[in-house]
This record gives C-alpha cells, sequence and structure tokens, in this order.
C-alpha cells in the first residue's frame, strides 16, 4: 500500500507575476504618474486638486484615481463631507522614488531640468531627499550614527538623534531605518522610521520651512547653522 504522498507548496508565482503586472500597468500612464509624485509631498490632496496637476477631466481623473486606488498604490480617505487621496504607504513612495532613478538614467539628456532648489532639498513622501539629505547619510556612515548598510541606528546614533532632541523608540511596524536611493543624487538618503523623525524635527525646530503643495523644501538661518554645527554641512 502506497504512503501518503508528499505535499507540496502552492505556486503562487502566476499570482505574483500578475500581481506585479497589474501595479506597473496601474503606473503606466503620464496622468497617473502626475498624480503620484504629486503625492510624494506626503499630504492628502483633493480629487480637485489632483485634477489640476493633471490637466485633464474631472471625470477622466476620477477613472485614474480608481485605477491607482485598486492597484493599492492610493487609498482614499473621507474627512467629512470631504474625500482625500494619499499614497499607501512610505513602501509605494520608495518604489516612486525608485522608478524616478531607474527613469532618470533613460534620459538622453545630459543636462538636468530639474530646478536646483529641488535637487538640493526636497521631500520624499515623510522624510528628507535631495542633496543636502544624501550629505547628511554620508556623515551619519562615516561617524557611525547607523550601521555600514544603513539598515539600524547605533547606539551611538542613538544617542546623537536624542541630543537633537528626536526619539526612536516607537517605529511600530516600520523599518527603523534604512538607506532610501535618491533619484537626482544616485546616492542614498537615510528613509524608514529614523528618516521621517528626522524631517519631522527639521521642521518642528524651524530649521526648514515647507511650501504647501510642493515638495521643495527650504532651510532657514537657523537650519543653514544647525547644518554647518551639527553635520559640517555648509549651504550655499
Amino acid at each position: 500500500m502506497a504512503g501518503p504522498q508528499p505535499q507540496h507548496a502552492p505556486d503562487n508565482s502566476d499570482t505574483l507575476e500578475h500581481a506585479i503586472a497589474g501595479v506597473a500597468a496601474a503606473m503606466a500612464d503620464p496622468s497617473r504618474v502626475r498624480m503620484l509624485s504629486a503625492l510624494m509631498d506626503g499630504r492628502a490632496w483633493t480629487a480637485t486638486e489632483l485634477c489640476a496637476v493633471t490637466d485633464v477631466a474631472p471625470s477622466t481623473a476620477s477613472a485614474h484615481l480608481n485605477r491607482l486606488i485598486n492597484s493599492g498604490l492610493i487609498v482614499c480617505v473621507a474627512q467629512g463631507r470631504h474625500r482625500y487621496y494619499r499614497l499607501t504607504g512610505s513602501d509605494v513612495a520608495a518604489l516612486i522614488e525608485n522608478m524616478m532613478g531607474v527613469s532618470w538614467q533613460r534620459i538622453a539628456a545630459p543636462e538636468s531640468s530639474t530646478p536646483a532648489s529641488l535637487r538640493t532639498a526636497r521631500t520624499c513622501y515623510d522624510h528628507l531627499a535631495g542633496e543636502v539629505a544624501v550629505q547628511i547619510y554620508a556623515v551619519m556612515a562615516q561617524q557611525g550614527w547607523i550601521t555600514p548598510e544603513g539598515s539600524a541606528v547605533t547606539l551611538y546614533g542613538e544617542q546623537q538623534f536624542a541630543a537633537l532632541r528626536i526619539d526612536l523608540s516607537q517605529p511600530g511596524r516600520r523599518k527603523g531605518c534604512c538607506g532610501c536611493l535618491d533619484w537626482s543624487e544616485r546616492r542614498f538618503h537615510l528613509g524608514g522610521y529614523a528618516g521621517a523623525a528626522l524631517l519631522t524635527a527639521f521642521d518642528a525646530q524651524g530649521w526648514l520651512t515647507r511650501q504647501p503643495g510642493y515638495r521643495e523644501v527650504a532651510f532657514t538661518a537657523a537650519g543653514i547653522r544647525q547644518l554647518r554645527q551639527v553635520f559640517d554641512i555648509t549651504l550655499r
């Protein structure tokens, strides 16, 4: 009598392939890419605002938003009688940032059309990106605030963050620290909970200002002084 047949794990490769194709298809439209890029500032936007960004008819914008929701890239949040749209989370923001980096390498023109101020400092969803952020990450890695691969904050780093009045003790389910590839600089800036906490602290302490609706941030006089004192970064 034959013994029990070995059980094989179900093959989910087809499901995964279709899921990847679905996400890629949802992003394969310039208008939807503009919506996702706008949402990279970390805010929740109304359909009317996103309609203006894409310069399409409201009905078309609604169809695009539904496509992005169904793909899991964005979520709709109801606030009273208003509906707002935002990225599903930091993992989606990281995907978009990486897509920007990969796509940028495919552009033949050697000169960047990105404004210099945006390359200097901007938001990447809920953390800081751009030239300044890349320099901060490099200093942290060199001085031992983070591990060499950027996957964790060291004990020394925790002390340095605490000196800046930044609490890293409540990351929740989010990755505590990671390197996020900066699309314009092609190097890493600080992501994860530590990156978000750093941007929040810079904002709260008046080191920078943010213009609603835009990813660009500007460092204040106090912020420029602190960048020099804490990270030895001289901002032009």
